[in-house]
């Protein structure tokens, strides 16, 4: 039973992973929600701005101009709890491999591997914790972004909407959660 819920944990916490590393890595965050005619699929992410031509498929992309320039607050906030995230999601990787039972390290000692699936789980719930707030308010500041600029009546021509790379990181970090529960509270 508890190798069984170690490899659910271990298949769990490597897929929830991999989406939190491409919410990161992807340039998806908003996406254009305009309901008129489009010719263009805008895209904004943290580290560049991409624009698709509809009719021909061209795709480019403006990279921001560096890590350490004046961004607005929601991209510097984001980035930061994402990469620390990741680190630790990595850590809690490689924690837990070393801590599975089909592993022959520290074989002699199931204690030790007992509690390095339990630190994995710590510290997974440590990073799923930080994504969730970095994509909850990536997406929270959109929202109000958009609400006030309907308030006052602003039409720009396009508007945002949630991109696939936030609801990448949310469901990254919701998983990553699922496995620290598995790990800290079911494997005892």
């Amino acid at each position: 039973m508890s190798a069984a819920l170690q490899m659910m944990a271990f298949g769990l916490a490597l897929l929830s992973t991999l989406f939190l590393l491409l919410a990161t890595c992807t340039d998806c965050w908003m996406v254009n929600a305009d309901d008129s005619l489009e010719v263009s699929h805008k895209c904004r992410g943290l580290w560049r701005e991409c624009v698709t031509n509809m009719q021909d498929g061209v795709r480019t992309c403006d990279q921001y101009d560096s890590i350490l320039a004046d961004h607005p607050v929601k991209i510097v906030v984001t980035r930061t709890l994402l990469i620390t995230a990741d680190l630790l999601a990595g850590l809690a990787l490689a924690t837990l491999l070393l801590g599975l039972d089909c592993i022959k390290f520290l074989k002699e000692d199931p204690r030790v591997k007992l509690k390095m699936c339990y630190g994995a789980g710590v510290i997974l719930g440590i990073g799923s914790i930080l994504g969730l707030v970095g994509s909850v308010w990536y997406a929270v500041d959109v929202y109000v972004e958009r609400a006030m600029l309907v308030s006052r009546n602003i039409f720009l021509g396009v508007h945002y909407d949630f991109g696939w790379s936030c609801w990448l990181g949310m469901a990254g970090s919701m998983g990553c959660f699922a496995a620290c529960v598995l790990l800290t509270c079911c494997l005892y």
